[in-house]
């Protein structure tokens, strides 16, 4: 080193040089990202046959693998790398996934002995764990996750229940997962399902999180319950701050600061392609005013031409070890929200995206009749498969109804 070197001259030099061929390597990846958008063509000869048989042996495997109790999986190792290996975790995630379970349940109607059992064991499973969910740890939030499906199912419940006294304990029991939702709001707007061990989480926004959560809500509103306003609007406001010009949502966001973060490769379109269905059918109930058609089919299109991405982290064992930082969990979510969106398209519309993603999941079906992404002890296939069957209902459904 020369004497006229300042201290640590050439380290200085040495990592401006990295971060130069980093940009160098990485700009036209994304540059790539962008070029060559393109609707995918309609599937000849798609089988709507293979589709219903499909949907008929996901409900089967639901309801041959309840538990005894009403409800879905439990702490089991399934030889993955699992997390959050806390008590209170386990009771979040049974709760989530078994109101999921029920969900999907729900989509039947052919009511059989073996349905109805089912799903009212389920029900009464749910409904007797209301107001008892509580954080998982100082750092720990999944319970987020309960509340926001709880609320998603009891609504429908709440619109096809014929009793009045049950429509009451549903309503009741929505207005307590809000008040649980608004309790663990973070400072920053939504949510997060990690804790920062404070009173009031102070932990970043998570859009795909946030994204879930207003769905949820505005759900609600159809049977005329609303959550807090200010709840609300905060929550909007922070995943409209995440939503990037070409509607792909960051991953995470604390206000303002992680700006600067807009670029890495998980918050890219590619690393974004699971989250942004959420994100964006979210904000269109919400009354959005950009999110168009157009976005929605610009991401649909994503969806269905870059759909590798998401398939090269399905069923990895550690979150966001595939490329763009894509986990194996977003696999299930990201084609779930990607239905909500077809629904909210003109009818012409829809039929192309229906089948492409109803041939995704039936290409991906189990010989069990199940669907995994992610190995989440034994919760995984329970929720994989709500999410699937749940996604094959809007791939099945008349293209003039929405639910």
């Amino acid at each position: 080193m020369s004497v006229c070197d300042p201290p640590g001259g050439r380290l200085l030099q040495s990592l401006i040089f990295v971060c130069c061929v980093f940009c160098m390597v990485t700009m036209p990846e994304v540059r790539c990202e962008e070029r060559n958008l393109r609707s995918p063509k309609q599937l000849k000869d798609f089988d709507e046959g293979k589709l219903d048989r499909s949907f008929a042996d996901g409900i089967e495997f639901l309801i041959s693998s309840q538990r005894k109790d009403g409800g879905w999986g439990g702490p089991q190792w399934t030889g993955g790398v699992d997390s959050d290996p806390i008590p209170g975790s386990f009771r979040s995630f049974e709760i989530a996934v078994t109101a999921m379970c029920l969900e999907a349940l729900l989509s039947d109607d052919s009511n059989s002995t073996s349905l109805q059992r089912s799903r009212s064991r389920a029900l009464r499973f749910l409904l007797e764990r209301t107001g008892k969910i509580k954080r998982a740890g100082p750092a720990d939030l999944p319970n987020v996750w309960a509340h926001c499906y709880c609320i998603q199912t009891f609504v429908r419940v709440h619109q096809i229940s014929t009793s009045e006294k049950q429509k009451n304990e549903l309503a009741n029991a929505i207005e307590q997962h809000m008040e649980g939702l608004k309790r663990w709001q973070s400072i920053h707007g939504g949510w997060f399902y990690y804790g920062s061990g404070m009173s009031q989480p102070i932990n970043p926004s998570c859009s795909f999180v946030n994204a879930a959560v207003l769905v949820a809500l505005a759900r609600a509103r159809q049977i005329g319950l609303h959550a807090d306003e200010r709840m609300v609007s905060r929550a909007i406001e922070a995943t409209q701050l995440m939503r990037k010009p070409d509607s792909s949502f960051m991953y995470t966001m604390r206000i303002p600061t992680d700006r600067s973060r807009a670029m890495a490769l998980i918050n890219r379109p590619s690393g974004s392609l699971g989250r942004s269905q959420a994100g964006n059918v979210a904000l269109r109930l919400w009354g959005d005013p950009i999110i168009t058609d157009q976005v929605l089919t610009q991401w649909l299109d994503r969806l269905v031409t870059r759909h590798g991405w998401l398939d090269m982290g399905r069923k990895r064992p550690i979150p966001h070890e595939s490329h763009a930082g894509v986990a194996g969990y977003f696999y299930y979510f990201g084609l779930y929200y990607g239905g909500l969106c077809i629904s909210e398209l003109p009818d012409q519309q829809r039929s192309l995206y229906q089948h492409h993603l109803a041939d995704r999941i039936i290409r991906r079906q189990e010989k069990d009749g199940s669907w995994f992404d992610y190995p989440l002890y034994s919760y995984h296939k329970p929720y994989g498969t709500a999410f699937a069957i749940l996604t094959l209902e809007r791939c099945r459904q008349p293209r003039n109804k929405k639910k």
